[in-house]
């Protein structure tokens, strides 16, 4: 099956050129070699042009919150991505800035002795001004392809402010891109011509990296000008990692998922988010290996969509509970971040919540931290310290007490715009899932997004959704949470 067109992006006006050296694969965003749309659109380019393959994995030293942390999630991925490619019949070239500004014009360079150039159509941080730019340098056809989650990102041209809409749109408008699903391996039994080498102007200027030897030695990202005091965590990044991580959770937790997630206490979350994130596994694959461990079959979907949490799928209730968080709260944001520049800014608040933010904008405060005594965990609400020592010791916060933190962020904070930007600079600087439209929908819900006005009218909330420590201990078990996460190592 072709890529779906929907998914597909010509982001310049220049034509193919048959007399290229090769088809140029720009891997940025799904950093995977399996279920991958866009991996799968650059093999049929190869394959109709009859040229060799050439993937570039690239990591930049300069971008926000660079860190030993993120750097090597990702180098991890690429050591797999490494392992994996040497095998099959493409050109693999990995490559790492040493310093700042070290890598530009790889990509130009490259390009211009492609056929044609295909890159990773990513909605958040970065990514879309990068590609942009690169567009206007790129001699030859430069599409990007849409890999990001079951719902094409533009199969919904709207914003939805509700989940309970968006989730009445997916039961009206989204089985008919179940049946499109990229190839789990659109690298099996591939015959193209292999290209000899690359031209050693390049490989001089810009030499491929070791990423096996930086996967294996974390000691070696002291040479690249990346933030050393943010270290790495346990939770090893790449494919292999992902698959494992997936299959754990398939086998130990999902029958536990709908009534246990929300207790920190209990492992029972998938795990998966930062592989979502820098694109290790694929929606696709996930909602692919769920739904073949439940048993179920696309004729169990309900006729009428009603925007109920459960029963339109016709699943088990563990899955139902896992598919409105994996697709409806995840996608929503992606729905978002695509079609608004300024998702993550105050501005793209609801009116209800700027408005009743805006009254009480000067409400005293009982307590008002900086920036660093929030990521010291330096507050006098030890929940909230515990929460705050998970994100920087872990990459992650339990995803119920995640509402918390923000929460309390809103109120021991000068204002709700300071608020925002403590959040969002906490939450990108530590979460291994961070600097993702998911990440920003949930920081933006502490503050009303894709919910309602709450009562009754409190200080410094209005009539946004308040939530306390007390009262989370009393709804859920934290106290091995505390224990664990509770002071200091």
């Amino acid at each position: 099956m072709p890529t779906p067109t929907l998914r597909l992006r010509q982001l310049n006006p220049r034509p193919v050129n048959p007399d290229g050296d090769y088809v140029l694969y720009w891997m940025t965003a799904f950093r995977r070699t399996r279920y991958n749309f866009a991996l799968e659109r650059a093999v049929e380019w190869a394959r109709e042009l009859a040229k060799p393959l050439v993937i570039l994995e690239a990591l930049r030293s300069d971008y926000r919150w660079a860190s030993d942390r993120l750097h090597y999630f990702v180098i991890q991925g690429m050591a797999d991505n490494h392992r994996r490619l040497a095998r099959k019949p493409v050109t693999y070239y990995p490559y790492l800035e040493p310093k700042h500004g070290a890598g530009k014009g790889l990509l130009h360079a490259l390009a211009e002795r492609a056929a044609v150039v295909v890159g990773d159509d990513f909605p958040s941080f970065f990514l879309p001004r990068m590609v942009q730019a690169a567009a206007k340098q790129i001699p030859v056809s430069f599409e990007v392809v849409d890999s990001n989650g079951i719902l094409p990102l533009r199969a919904a041209d709207k914003v939805f402010a509700r989940a309970h809409d968006f989730r009445r749109f997916l039961q009206k408008n989204l089985a008919p891109h179940l049946d499109e699903v990229p190839t789990a391996d659109p690298l099996a039994r591939l015959e193209l011509p292999v290209l000899e080498r690359l031209p050693s102007a390049i490989t001089k200027r810009w030499p491929a990296a070791d990423v096996r030897a930086l996967a294996d030695d974390a000691s070696l990202l002291r040479r690249f000008p990346i933030d050393h005091d943010v270290g790495i965590t346990e939770t090893k990044g790449g494919e292999r990692a992902a698959t494992r991580t997936l299959r754990r959770f398939l086998e130990l937790r999902l029958s536990r998922y709908a009534e246990e997630r929300n207790q920190p206490e209990v492992d029972a979350t998938s795990g998966l988010s930062p592989y979502l994130h820098f694109g290790h596994i694929s929606p696709h694959q996930v909602f692919r290996e769920l739904m073949d461990w439940d048993g179920w079959t696309p004729d169990k979907l309900a006729a009428k969509a009603t925007g109920s949490r459960s029963g339109w799928w016709g699943a088990s209730e563990a899955t139902e509970a896992f598919l409105d968080e994996f697709i409806t709260w995840r996608e929503v944001g992606y729905n978002m971040s695509w079609q608004r520049d300024d998702n993550e800014r105050y501005e793209s608040l609801p009116d209800w919540a700027r408005i009743t933010l805006g009254e009480h904008d000067q409400d005293r405060r009982e307590h008002v931290y900086s920036l660093e005594q929030f990521a010291a965990a330096e507050t006098h609400d030890d929940l909230w310290n515990a929460a705050q020592r998970e994100l920087t010791r872990e990459g992650r916060i339990h995803n119920y007490l995640r509402m918390l933190w923000g929460k309390k962020i809103l109120e021991w904070t000068r204002s709700p715009r300071a608020a925002l930007d403590i959040m969002i600079e906490l939450n990108n600087r530590y979460a291994l899932d961070g600097r993702n439209p998911n990440s920003t929908s949930g920081i933006c819900w502490v503050l009303g997004r894709y919910d309602r006005a709450w009562g009754p009218e409190r200080p410094i909330f209005g009539k946004i959704r308040y939530m306390s420590s007390v009262n989370t201990a009393r709804k859920v078990r934290v106290g091995g949470y505390l224990e664990m996460f509770g002071s200091e190592e």
